[in-house]
């Protein structure tokens, strides 16, 4: 038999790939629909949970279309900062769909935080008012940066970016390096409400808690906004959740799943699942004024559309060290 092989991807390759975050958000858009006209196969992700707040997940999904199938192997440990260590880690595995042989493996890191800001960027495209200019960041690590990124393209009107953050020092960051990446007005806030109030877009992107203590009110959300929680349900209190005109979350049976661990427990009835969105079997935003909250729980699909295209711009650019299996 043939010595099989497979492509072994760092931390440092793939963010050398440097998949354009457009392509990304392009593959999640078609991905979503697929999923929406029943062509993906994603089952449930199981996981572990060795410490509070954290967790190890698997995460498998197939993309037939885009010839991609795999499983992510990823941990969410929130008090890793303490250890100089990243909150999310882990790796994915790609299999070939025709024989099930390992093609590679590769950090998940980047994966992980581009293609979350893309899923928010495609739930926007759907259920944000196109004009939009006004944001706010509450929480600015990686996902306030890759968010922030991804939205910036697909709303170009954008001017102004209220950033605020539990460390002064964390938003003092993020305001210089995305003032310079993005080029847009970047003011920090000093409390959550200057943050969301008269906000077009709302992200929230702290640690996804089981306890939280949620601070925005519903009468912070001006009419028509967009909200992406990030971080699940951690800053959002019962009153905005209930208010809102529509819930929609990217997968209805992990939201409900989530919420029987205890997460989500003041949503209101789950609108659509943003796969339905996408192809067009359920309306978006069907009026300026509808405020809405997009919740992305973060899916498989999502990670082997955006890995299936690192390995291959990996091949051509001959990036990666090649294994024997």
């Amino acid at each position: 038999m043939e010595t099989q092989k497979m492509l072994y991807l760092s931390k440092k390759d793939v963010e050398r790939v440097d998949l354009p975050m457009e392509m990304i958000i392009q593959a999640l858009d078609e991905a979503f629909k697929e999923k929406g006209l029943g062509k993906v196969e994603m089952p449930p992700k199981p996981g572990i949970h060795t410490m509070p707040d954290a967790f190890i997940h698997a995460m498998p999904a197939a993309v037939p279309s885009f010839g991609a199938a795999g499983c992510k192997w990823v941990s969410g440990f929130p008090e890793n900062y303490k250890k100089d260590l990243p909150y999310i880690n882990g790796l994915l595995i790609l299999n070939d769909p025709e024989t099930g042989i390992p093609l590679s493996v590769m950090d998940c890191i980047w994966i992980t935080a581009m293609r979350t800001g893309a899923a928010t960027a495609v739930a926007a495209k759907y259920l944000a008012n196109m004009d939009s200019n006004t944001i706010g960041v509450l929480g600015c690590g990686v996902q306030g940066r890759t968010n922030l990124e991804a939205l910036k393209i697909i709303m170009p009107e954008l001017s102004e970016v209220k950033a605020y953050d539990i460390s002064q020092d964390a938003a003092n960051a993020y305001a210089e390096e995305m003032r310079a990446k993005t080029g847009l007005d970047i003011k920090i806030v000093n409390t959550p409400k200057e943050a969301v109030e008269n906000s077009d877009v709302i992200v929230t992107a702290g640690p996804i808690l089981k306890e939280p203590n949620p601070a925005i009110e519903f009468d912070w959300l001006k009419p028509g906004v967009f909200a992406s929680p990030v971080d699940f349900d951690s800053y959002f209190k019962k009153s905005a959740f209930e208010g809102c005109e529509k819930f929609v979350t990217d997968d209805r049976e992990q939201c409900l799943y989530y919420k029987s661990l205890g997460y989500f427990q003041h949503i209101s009835e789950i609108y659509a699942d943003l796969g339905e969105i996408a192809a067009g079997s359920k309306p978006g935003r069907e009026n300026r004024d509808e405020r809405i909250i997009c919740a992305n729980l973060g899916l498989a699909i999502d990670d082997m559309v955006t890995a299936i295209k690192i390995y291959r711009k990996a091949v051509d650019n001959n990036i990666g060290t090649w294994l024997e299996l």
